[in-house]
C-alpha cells in the first residue's frame, strides 16, 4: 500500500456504543487529531518466509480531502476508546513442558528468549495452563484418588516433574511477572455423568461444590510453588464432546456453578481477586 488515507467522521463516534445505549442526533467533537509528522511502521509475520514480526515498511500520511468509493480507508475517532488489550501469550501444557525438558540448555534458553524476552524476543505476557490432564498431556491424570470427595489426597506431584519447573523458567524469562490463568479440560471421571474423563459427559450436580473446592486447592498449590494464578476459566471448550478430556456445560450450567459454588468458594478462601472466565 503506497498511501494511507485517514478520514475523521462523526459516524465513528457511535462505533463503541453499547447495545441499548441511546445516542443523540448530533454531537460535537472538540478534540483535534493530526497526522502531521506521524509515521506508520508495518510489521509482518508470514508462513513459509523469514518474516517473524519483521519490520517490512514505513508509511507516511498524505492529504486526501475526499476519498473515492473504491479507496480503502479507516474511520478514526481518537476521542473514543473501547476494550484494552491485557496481553498476548501461549499455552504452557504438559506437552510443551515435556518437550522443553528434552532440549539442550542452549536451546531452552533460545526458546525462552524468543518468546518471553521483551527486548530480544516477542515478549509474551500471558499464559494458560491446564488443571488435570488435557489433550496436550502424555497421560490422563487428576490430583486426587478416586472417589475422594473430601479431596484429602489432593496432590500436584505429577506437575512437579516437568510443568511447574517449566512455568517457573517462563516467569523468570518474562521478567518475573506473567499473567497466568488455568483451565480444566475435565473433572475426575467419578465426578461425571459418563464416569469418563474423555468423551464429554457432564459434572454431576452432587459434585459441584467438590469441584469448586478443587479449583481453590489447585490455585493454592500452584501459588505455594511460587506460581501466581491470575484467574481461571470454568471449562475448556464447554460445548465440545471430544475423544480426549472434555466436559459439557451449557451457559446456564456455567452460570449456576459460578453463582452457587465457584464464586462463593473463592470469596471464602480469600481469592476474591481471582478472575473467573466463562
Amino acid at each position: 500500500m503506497k498511501r494511507i488515507t485517514l478520514a475523521i467522521t462523526i459516524l465513528a463516534a457511535f462505533a463503541c456504543n453499547q447495545p441499548g445505549e441511546k445516542t443523540e442526533a448530533s454531537t460535537t467533537v472538540t478534540q483535534t487529531f493530526s497526522t502531521e509528522g506521524k509515521k506508520v511502521i508495518v510489521y509482518t509475520t508470514a508462513d513459509s518466509t523469514n518474516l517473524r514480526l519483521s519490520i517490512t515498511d514505513t508509511l507516511s500520511f498524505e492529504d486526501l480531502p475526499q476519498p473515492l468509493e473504491t479507496d480503502v480507508f479507516v474511520f478514526v475517532d481518537p476521542s473514543k476508546s473501547c476494550q484494552s488489550l491485557l496481553g498476548i501469550g501461549g499455552a504452557l501444557t504438559d506437552a510443551s513442558a515435556e518437550t522443553f525438558a528434552k532440549l539442550s540448555k542452549e536451546k531452552q534458553q533460545e526458546l525462552l528468549t524468543a518468546y518471553y524476552d521483551k527486548e530480544k524476543g516477542i515478549g509474551y505476557t500471558m499464559a494458560r495452563t491446564n488443571i488435570n490432564s488435557c489433550d496436550f498431556s502424555s497421560d490422563s491424570y487428576t490430583y486426587v484418588a478416586d472417589n475422594d470427595s473430601s479431596l484429602k489426597s489432593f496432590n500436584i506431584g505429577h506437575d512437579r516433574k516437568f510443568r511447574i519447573l517449566f512455568i517457573k523458567q517462563v516467569i523468570a524469562a518474562a521478567g518475573g511477572k506473567l499473567t497466568l490463568f488455568s483451565s480444566p479440560w475435565s473433572p475426575p471421571a467419578w465426578m461425571k455423568t459418563n464416569n469418563d474423563m474423555l468423551h464429554g459427559g457432564k459434572l454431576k450436580p452432587e459434585y459441584y461444590q467438590t469441584w469448586a473446592n478443587y479449583f481453590a486447592k489447585f490455585i493454592k498449590a500452584y501459588e505455594g510453588e511460587g506460581i501466581p494464578v491470575w484467574g481461571v476459566s470454568i471449562q475448556n471448550e464447554p460445548m465440545a464432546t471430544q475423544k480426549w478430556e472434555s466436559c459439557i456445560y451449557s451457559a446456564e450450567d456455567e452460570r449456576d456453578f459460578l453463582k452457587r459454588n465457584l464464586g462463593p468458594t473463592f470469596e471464602r478462601e480469600g481469592m476474591s481477586d481471582k478472575k473467573i472466565i466463562v
